[in-house]
């Protein structure tokens, strides 16, 4: 049998998918505690890179114009050298070498990632911590740098080992690139663009090879999933319009802050025996 989500928690988590996966606060930590807080089976792993694909579309349209530019500069410029050196052609190579560390890893730690690295206390702590440095990160950045001028290899590969970390719910995607970026000095909204662009190939690739998964005993129906999934595409959209227009003018304290009270919170709850850690 699969795993009972119907459609009101499909709802809900299309929704808080939507919400959270655009900002650095961990949209499968969400996804995973509010299912405990609501006593609701964990829609698992699966699920949850299946609904992601969602946001991902909401990406790829907002970004339309540069991720078709990218496409087909780098194409032209495997048999044009005059091409190789233009902008849109070096992103291409640069999102393929940054999506190389989540893939190796991600098959690595693959039964971790169902399993252990959902337990509750690892959540909590991770939203904690990764707070801490997203903070460090905001605060001591100097905010200077563009991608067009000053992304390279090296830096591709730091911002991808930095997203591999998002494979334990907690730590965000978006936080753990944009914290990686700030680090290297890049501007806010420079740092999001590069992570929301990184994210494409890895988050369609783990949702596509997971959508064998639905439907089985280990993953919710298809209905809800497609549901939840619709939601978060509408929902991710204007998300992502909004939070590249707020980082723009504005650093990440209030996400911090959030992140620190919601792993706090998460921590007592299952000290106290509200939550299981493994629920």
């Amino acid at each position: 049998m699969p795993k009972l989500i119907g459609w009101f928690e499909a709802v809900v988590l299309g929704l808080v998918q939507g919400l959270t996966e655009f900002l650095p606060i961990s949209s499968s930590a969400h996804i995973r505690v509010i299912s405990a807080l609501f006593g609701w089976e964990d829609p698992g792993a699966a699920f949850t890179a299946v609904i992601q694909i969602g946001t991902e579309a909401a990406v790829l349209i907002y970004f339309r114009k540069e991720i078709g530019e990218i496409i087909s500069t780098w194409v032209q410029a495997l048999w044009k050298p005059e091409l190789r050196q233009h902008h849109a052609a070096r992103m291409g190579w640069y999102i393929i070498v940054g999506t190389l560390p989540i893939v190796v890893l991600g098959l690595l730690f693959k039964d971790s990632i169902e399993t252990v690295f959902r337990d509750l206390r690892l959540i909590g702590t991770t939203l904690i911590v990764f707070g801490v440095i997203l903070w460090f990160a905001d605060r001591t950045a100097r905010n200077k740098l563009t991608l067009e001028r000053h992304l390279s290899f090296p830096h591709a590969l730091i911002y991808g080992f930095a997203q591999s970390l998002a494979l334990i719910p907690g730590v965000s995607r978006s936080g753990g690139t944009v914290s990686a970026g700030l680090l290297l000095d890049y501007r806010r909204e420079e740092a999001a663009k590069y992570s929301f662009l990184l994210a494409i190939p890895a988050v369609l690739g783990a949702g596509v090879l997971e959508l064998f998964k639905i439907g089985d005993g280990a993953s919710p129906d298809w209905g809800p999933t497609i549901l939840a999934t619709v939601i978060s595409f509408v929902v991710g959209y204007a998300a992502v319009a909004w939070f590249l227009k707020y980082i723009s003018t504005h650093r990440f304290t209030g996400f911090v802050i959030y992140r620190i009270l919601l792993g706090i919170l998460i921590i007592a709850l299952v000290s106290l025996d509200v939550l299981q850690p493994m629920a």
